[in-house]
């Protein structure tokens, strides 16, 4: 079955599935480089995977499932696509304040500003945990372990599986964790967090909705074992909070290209070239114009 769904203006699919390199981890799959469609594996309620291929279509996405679907089932998956994709994100506040500076113009223009997010949060905190102390490369061969080992298989497609849930993952130990998934010093992390979440301490997905301040709220990211600062500051971008920065070596070595001449800097650095922007300051640094750092190394 097939359906659409509206986007707030102004809206491009590209822009959002290029937005970082979730894309490339299981169970997304980018059917293009350009990035105009793409596929993602999710389990229903009922234990059944299924896929949805998601495209773009005027004023929003089309939304196919090869598969029959109840209403229910329907609209559970049109929420998680609404919330993956930012659909009903209003960002004329922001493309007001950065129009004028060169390093920011392209966005509005572009339709920039939307960041791709998995449908939970337990997922996004899995995935952005196993980030942290390796190489992209690493990260890729972990959540494809993670997925692979524990998520709920597609029908008629043995190499293709969900993102498992929490309560799927609390069911494992560490030692399989660490040795057989090869999630190294992570896996008491991952499982700790499954577990407080299979179990009922721990309700992330309430998190999306949260009036808590986005100062206590990062509190509560910080909270959880195995997210430091920097994971702190990716997952807030995710829940569309944009008061942090995910300060890394990365951040480190263009903010210094940028302002300092190549010479060493720190993180207090980093904050207070883009402290201007005040609660937009993490998309500001998200979508500045790096290119050319990139570029040329």
């Amino acid at each position: 079955m097939k359906w659409t769904l509206s986007a707030r203006p102004p809206f491009f699919l590209p822009a959002a599935v290029r937005s970082h390199g979730w894309i490339q981890l299981a169970p997304f799959h980018r059917e293009d480089e350009e990035g105009t469609a793409f596929t993602y594996v999710r389990e229903l309620d009922s234990g059944r995977a299924v896929e949805m291929r998601v495209t773009g279509a005027p004023g929003g996405v089309s939304v196919e499932v090869d598969a029959a679907l109840t209403q229910d089932e329907q609209a559970a998956l049109s929420r998680d696509v609404a919330w993956m994709l930012a659909l009903d994100l209003d960002l004329s506040e922001f493309y007001e304040l950065v129009r004028d500076e060169p390093k920011l113009a392209h966005v509005e223009r572009r339709a920039q500003g939307r960041v791709l997010r998995s449908p939970t949060l337990f997922e996004d905190i899995v995935k952005t945990i196993l980030t942290t102390n390796t190489a992209w490369g690493g990260t890729k061969r972990m959540v494809s372990a993670v997925v692979s080992q524990f998520g709920a298989p597609l029908p008629g497609d043995a190499g293709r599986h969900a993102f498992p849930g929490p309560e799927r993952l609390a069911t494992s130990d560490e030692e399989t964790l660490r040795n057989e998934t090869r999630l190294g010093y992570r896996a008491p992390y991952v499982l700790a967090l499954a577990r407080a979440v299979a179990g009922g301490e721990l309700d992330l997905e309430a998190y999306k909705t949260s009036d808590l301040p986005t100062p206590e709220l990062r509190k509560e990211m910080l909270a959880l074992k195995g997210v430091g600062p920097y994971a702190a500051a990716n997952l807030m971008v995710l829940l569309g909070r944009y008061d942090f920065l995910p300060v890394d070596s990365w951040a480190l070595k263009v903010v210094s290209h940028e302002w300092h001449g190549g010479q060493p800097i720190g993180a207090t650095e980093v904050e207070a070239a883009f402290e201007h922007w005040g609660a937009w300051k993490g998309l500001a640094y998200w979508f500045w114009d790096w290119s050319y750092l990139a570029e040329g190394g």
